[in-house]
């Protein structure tokens, strides 16, 4: 079962993600498990204190280094890897999920505010992650993009296993291209028609392959690291 731990001062933001349809029901089955904790909850203050000011001057707070030691080494596995997330991260890709959804655990720092002491990029965190090239409030948001696209990854999860490896390439990317639904039709107003390609009306199996071939695109397949 792949664990996913968040570290996060607002854990309820996670509160209705965790109730999701398939992310609940693959908790129930026990393919993943997410527990998220608040970090506040490992401080050692009356105030439980997160956050200082910044040395050398500046604007904002910096969250502390050490409530995070604190929270990663009551919650580290034996197989677990650490991500922080900060846009001077590596970018976050599909082969990137590939390689996540093949660990035991996976715990996810979620920084705040004008950003985390850099110690825990050093010191603690195994790995530091972007999701793009943009700037945040938070790290929850990458968080729930990191588990929506590699919990997608675990057989069970989303479908079978054979349907899973159809919509996988050699290169770990996964395979995407036009869907189409009811009604064949749609006009959105008098004299003009929304179709459906011909092809995925024909029942012919063979033509609908290549079809898909011939417009699907592999994500994930040319990122660079």
């Amino acid at each position: 079962m792949m664990k996913f731990d968040i570290v996060t001062i607002f854990p309820e933001i996670f509160e209705s993600y965790l109730n999701e349809s398939i992310i609940k029901r693959a908790q129930k089955e026990q393919l993943i498990k997410i527990k998220v904790h608040n970090l506040r909850d490992f401080t050692g203050d009356i105030h439980q204190t997160v956050d200082d000011r910044p040395f050398g001057g500046g604007r904002g707070m910096v969250m502390k280094v050490e409530p995070i030691y604190k929270a990663v080494k009551a919650i580290k596995g034996p197989k677990a890897k650490v991500l922080l997330f900060s846009p001077r991260g590596k970018k976050f890709n599909q082969k990137k999920a590939f390689e996540f959804s093949k660990l035991g655990q996976l715990i996810m720092i979620c920084g705040r505010y004008e950003g985390i002491d850099e110690r825990v990029a050093e010191y603690i965190a195994d790995e530091t992650i972007s999701i793009g090239d943009y700037v945040l409030m938070g790290g929850e948001i990458a968080a729930v993009v990191v588990i929506e696209s590699v919990a997608r990854l675990i057989p069970g999860v989303i479908g079978k296993l054979e349907l899973l490896k159809e919509r996988l390439s050699k290169e770990k990317g996964f395979i995407v291209y036009p869907q189409y639904t009811r009604p064949e039709t749609f006009s959105p107003k008098k004299r003009v028609e929304w179709k459906v390609p011909e092809v995925l009306l024909s029942g012919n199996h063979k033509r609908i392959k290549e079809w898909r071939k011939k417009y699907s695109k592999i994500v994930g397949e040319s990122s660079k690291e």
